[in-house]
């Protein structure tokens, strides 16, 4: 047993979606793909015992039996990872972070890890692992430049318990996204759009055995000829997946009736704003509202639901934006809208303006989670932004807005009412989450100001 590598691999998570005391149901939560994802990559050559908590489903437990604890990070979980690892390292564990906010503040995340992984793991996992048993490991193992998906294993879906989730068929194609929004992580953390090869997606499904699919994506069709050859390659296998796009899709009907005959039946599309020139501030001007309605006529006429989602906090938005926006996504028909409050996270253009304003109000990242003011609006207060956004929630899930809704929905009648009642209930379950507790001036101690 001395020749085994004990390993733990844990996603922390904040208080709005943590297993206990949260509102994140299972109905909202599919299988991460970070720990199939790792597990597959351990060298075949290092025996070892692989553990995975994930607090979104269970609790994390005060003792773990490893020698090395491994969390993905992302900037509304960070706060509870450095808590977790502090807590572990105390214990005498080895413990690696890695993830988005990792990768965006190597120099914070350092202060609390034995190691840190900055990029995509894929060849920087099994590396640390092998240092780790040669007692070579380093501080920081970073992506290679000429990083590929190409040659890589299929995610080990075996290593989470498939119950807890809403479902475990959950695949990429690719990564990444080919535009350069103000607000997104994307470009900052992981560059350009890669792709897997077609062969090695139809494989992954294929193997799966199962007829549904959610592909987490954050652009499908950011590479409209890889877009393409994926849908054509899809259509043989007669299932139905739901992924997510830019309402770039629908200017282009070719492309558009391919992704419809290859069985999507929902996207996931940020709409964003209903003003433009928000969507100009964000360099988000492919966006266009007046097209909004066109967008939601062409899914629906191919039998694709639309989950949009809309982001308050806009320089330009005043405080009547809130209704108007669940107003108008209850008259548009949109299957299921989604309210967030615009989060300037770190290392992105948006965070790098507003910190030059002055107008962050924290660096607490516990709040960053786009449900929380973390900067002062240029319309209205803080509180304003909070109280509007929860309206918006529950407006647009209140029974005549979802019924309104409903009659125009086109997913089957069983899915539409389950998806609904289940973001109803997160809707209405906000308020005892909405603290002015996020909008404290005071950074909290032991935080680094990027």
């Amino acid at each position: 047993m001395e020749n085994i590598l004990r390993i733990a691999l844990i996603s922390p998570k904040g208080p709005l979606y943590r297993h206990r005391g949260g509102i994140f149901g299972r109905g909202l939560r599919y299988m991460p793909l970070t720990f199939p994802t790792l597990a597959a990559l351990i060298p075949a050559d290092i025996p070892h015992h692989l553990q995975c908590y994930d607090e979104g489903i269970e609790e994390i437990p005060a003792h773990i039996d490893a020698d090395i604890i491994g969390m993905t990070v992302i900037t509304g979980t960070a706060s509870r990872a450095y808590e977790l690892a502090q807590h572990f390292r105390s214990e005498g564990k080895t413990v690696i972070l890695g993830g988005p906010h990792v990768t965006l503040m190597p120099d914070e995340a350092t202060r609390y890890a034995d190691a840190i992984v900055c990029g995509y793991a894929e060849d920087t996992w099994p590396q640390l692992l092998h240092d780790y048993r040669n007692h070579t490991l380093h501080p920081r193992y970073d992506q290679e430049h000429q990083f590929s998906l190409h040659n890589r294993p299929q995610p080990d879906r075996s290593v989470l318990p498939r119950r807890k989730y809403l479902t475990d068929a959950v695949f990429e194609a690719t990564r990444s996204c080919n535009h350069s929004c103000k607000f997104c992580v994307a470009p900052t953390a992981w560059g350009s759009a890669l792709q897997r090869p077609v062969a090695d997606v139809v494989a992954d499904i294929q193997s799966s055995g199962r007829r549904r699919a959610i592909f987490v994506d954050l652009n499908m069709i950011a590479d409209k000829a890889y877009a393409r050859s994926l849908f054509e390659a899809l259509i043989p296998l007669r299932i139905h997946w739901y992924g997510l796009s830019t309402t770039l899709l629908t200017h282009d009907a070719e492309l558009l009736d391919l992704c419809a005959a290859s069985g999507c039946r929902g996207l996931l599309m940020g709409l964003e704003s209903i003003s433009s020139n928000s969507l100009d501030g964000m360099q988000k001007a492919f966006n266009n509202p007046d097209a909004y309605r066109t967008v939601v006529h062409e899914l629906h006429k191919r039998k694709i639901a639309l989950q949009a989602c809309f982001v308050f906090g806009h320089d330009g938005d005043e405080p009547d934006i809130f209704e108007k926006t669940a107003h108008f996504a209850i008259d548009a028909g949109i299957d299921l809208p989604r309210f967030a409050i615009i989060t300037p996270f770190p290392g992105t253009p948006l965070y790098t303006d507003l910190h030059k304003q002055g107008r962050i109000l924290h660096n607490d990242w516990q709040w960053y989670d786009g449900q929380h003011v973390v900067f002062q609006p240029a319309q209205m207060d803080a509180q304003t932004l909070l109280d509007g956004t929860r309206r918006a929630w529950q407006l647009a899930y209140s029974w005549s807005g979802m019924w309104k809704r409903l009659r125009q929905g086109v997913a089957p009648l069983p899915v539409r009412l389950a998806s609904n009642f289940t973001y109803r209930r997160y809707a209405h379950g906000l308020e005892k989450y909405y603290t002015c507790d996020c909008m404290s001036w005071d950074a909290p101690r032991g935080v680094v100001t990027p």
